[in-house]
């Protein structure tokens, strides 16, 4: 099977702009793209979706990642079947406790215990069912059949084990390295066990930060520039981060100095968590995530820092479409 590759992409142009570079990252042979929800951006992720969904025909959609924080659970379901009427079957709700959108409001993420409820009530709402909020009985009054896919964004282990409870897929940062990888497929286990549940069709999206550079000493000062005592609107290396690092084998303690990683480190850290490198280093990183990890869909996100959040991540796709696509369809042995 060839590996499906997704892409995050910024508001980082006008909606319409914006729009005409996901048709391009379709023309490049991605599989799917992933837009941010952040309402500080004066720029709306869903009707950046509804724009991508007219200029494309085959490639998937979804908000990467929204929240029921900032987005009422029925607001969510309302706008995920809107999308699927103008893309049937190309569309997923990736829905996550909040990050940067929550922050910028002065909001705490969600709980565990608010996605739960959250997941289990779109899921009702997308069938047509009866759903109360508040005490107050509301239906989705257009439905879809089937109905959209409700993805979890997981980056911690409660949320890994809550996906597999609750959630058809998810859309996990649990990093490439085969013992993180085989630790988060556990907690999906235990969580669908939890729920009763059978993962035979539950689908499972990678998230994997991603710099493409020629200069691979470049690409790989990552954990110095990213996990910076200094990011003022995310805490960097979570918890949640440092908690997969360490089922890699690479134990960091709690109040390390991320400034203070060294060269080495950084490159166990770099081939952990993403891909990090020349394209044909990024290719042969793939294909090692697909053949220990047993890895078929990863998203693709493209690094930045803190003044460079929403640059289009034109160059990786490039990459993607002139060398690390292409080999993904080619047998390692045959070339």
């Amino acid at each position: 099977m060839v590996m499906e590759i997704d892409i995050r992409v910024p508001v980082g142009l006008p909606v319409v702009d914006t729009a005409e570079f996901i048709a391009g990252c379709e023309a490049a042979g991605f599989s799917g793209v992933g837009v941010h929800d952040h309402q500080h951006s004066g720029r709306d992720v869903y009707l950046t979706l509804a724009l991508a969904a007219q200029r494309t025909s085959m490639l998937n959609l979804y908000p990467a990642t929204t929240n029921p924080v900032t987005r009422h659970p029925g607001v969510l379901a309302s706008l995920a079947h809107t999308l699927e009427e103008i893309a049937p079957g190309r569309v997923l709700l990736t829905v996550g406790p909040g990050y940067l959108a929550v922050g910028n409001i002065g909001r705490p993420s969600a709980s565990v215990e608010q996605m739960r409820q959250a997941i289990l009530s779109i899921r009702r709402l997308l069938r047509g069912e009866l759903v109360t909020f508040n005490g107050t009985e509301t239906r989705l009054r257009n439905v879809s059949e089937p109905p959209t896919p409700i993805f979890m964004t997981a980056a911690g282990p409660r949320m890994v084990e809550l996906a597999g409870e609750v959630a058809d897929g998810a859309l996990m940062l649990v990093g490439l390295h085969p013992d993180s990888v085989s630790a988060a497929r556990r907690m999906l286990q235990a969580g669908a066990e939890r729920g009763n549940r059978d993962l035979s069709t539950f689908q499972t999206i990678y998230i994997t930060p991603t710099t493409v550079d020629e200069d691979r000493a470049k690409a790989r000062r990552w954990p110095q520039q990213w996990f910076r005592s200094d990011q003022p609107y995310l805490k960097y290396p979570s918890s949640s981060n440092l908690f997969w690092l360490r089922q890699a084998g690479i134990d960091l303690s709690d109040d390390f100095v991320p400034e203070e990683i060294t060269d080495e480190q950084a490159d166990t850290i770099c081939d952990a968590f993403g891909l990090f490198g020349s394209p044909t280093e990024c290719l042969e990183r793939l294909r090692r995530a697909g053949s220990e990890s047993r890895i078929e869909h990863v998203f693709v996100f493209p690094t930045h820092t803190q003044d460079g959040g929403y640059d289009m991540p034109q160059n990786e796709v490039d990459a993607f479409k002139d060398v690390i696509i292409p080999g993904l369809s080619v047998s390692p042995g045959s070339v």
